[in-house]
């Protein structure tokens, strides 16, 4: 089985943020870090 991890992930984080709105402004921030590392890396 081979199943795709960000459409299950995106789903899970957007369940988050709709039972904990807070957790969005971690989310993006977070995500910000990681895309903003991933392309000094690159």
């Amino acid at each position: 089985m081979d199943i795709a991890i960000e459409p299950i992930f995106s789903i899970l984080i957007g369940i988050l943020i709709l039972v904990v709105p807070r957790f969005l402004n971690y989310f993006v921030a977070v995500y910000l870090i990681v895309i903003g590392i991933l392309g000094l890396m690159n």
